[in-house]
């Protein structure tokens, strides 16, 4: 099995990114496979719509919220291995040839360790403070992946689309995997798991231990999944999957771990991307956690 963890970006630890480099470099020697950020652009004081779609509150933890580019690019000049993914980044709220620039540098600066995961995001105030349109946010994702795919691969490079439109342009820097980065989707909704299956080469399910952990219910996304790609004349087998794995808080660090084996024998993913958020108030609290849940899984 591989695994992750998220960097030091939210709640009190975000207070502590100066130590990130620090953790990024510390998780690696230890045996980490990869490590994470998320995106927040901002938490609205009051919501009309709740975490995750539900209700109608965001948790305090998210109010601080880093960078999640700085935070990369920190982790990518002081590591040498690990892989540095995104779990997701709300990708139709940046403009396409700026994010392709960012991404693009990433994956330069970290030599093709670069695994940028995108979703559509639940709140409308994050798409209002961009002066976006919430309600298009799905179709905006479908042409910023063909605008990517378009500057990624092609010289000059050009888009037209409904929502977005590129002027023909010189791109000659390009990423430095080949053709392009593999680009991971965010998906619990039958409609993104389409996506997922259509046009992602990997998917980023997500579990809450113990207080969320539907492993029936994952291993029904994933059949779905597969059943799509195949109608498309995809092999299911080209499309990856990392589990983000969220600790409530006082979750003994064992019981992560006999949850990240189970979801394995289950389901078949085999790489978890742990986060501390809610059980972790310094980078200090998320190293020991790292390094106590690298160690159970070592001994198997």
């Amino acid at each position: 099995m591989k695994i992750g963890f998220a960097l030091p970006q939210f709640h009190k630890q975000a207070f502590g990114i100066s130590r990130v480099a620090r953790f990024a470099r510390e998780v690696e020697q230890a045996g980490a496979a990869s490590l994470w950020v998320g995106d927040r652009n901002l938490a609205a004081v009051s919501p009309k719509v709740g975490y995750g779609g539900q209700g109608d509150t965001i948790p305090a933890e998210l109010n601080p919220a880093a960078d999640p580019f700085v935070l990369l690019a920190a982790a990518a000049s002081v590591t040498e291995r690990v892989q540095l993914g995104m779990h997701v980044l709300i990708a139709p709220l940046y403009p396409p040839v700026q994010l392709a620039r960012s991404l693009t540098t990433l994956d330069l600066v970290s030599e093709g360790r670069l695994l940028p995961g995108f979703g559509i995001g639940w709140s409308p105030e994050e798409y209002e403070a961009a002066g976006l349109d919430f309600h298009k946010r799905g179709a905006r994702m479908e042409e910023l992946l063909d605008v990517l795919d378009t500057i990624w691969t092609t010289d000059p490079a050009e888009y037209k689309g409904t929502h977005l439109t590129v002027p023909l342009h010189h791109a000659p820097l390009k990423p430095h995997q080949s053709p392009r980065p593999p680009v991971y989707l965010g998906a619990m909704s039958e409609r993104a798991l389409r996506r997922v299956a259509l046009r992602g080469d990997g998917w980023l399910p997500l579990c809450v231990v113990p207080s969320y952990v539907d492993i029936d219910g994952l291993v029904a996304q994933r059949a779905l999944i597969d059943s799509q790609a195949r109608e498309a004349g995809r092999d299911p087998a080209d499309i990856d999957a990392v589990l983000r794995v969220n600790i409530d808080a006082g979750t003994p660090t064992a019981d992560v771990v006999d949850t990240i084996k189970s979801v394995h024998e289950r389901t078949g993913i085999s790489h978890f991307m742990i986060d501390s958020l809610y059980t972790a108030d310094t980078v200090e609290d998320s190293l020991e956690l790292a390094a106590e849940i690298l160690a159970l899984v070592k001994e198997g």
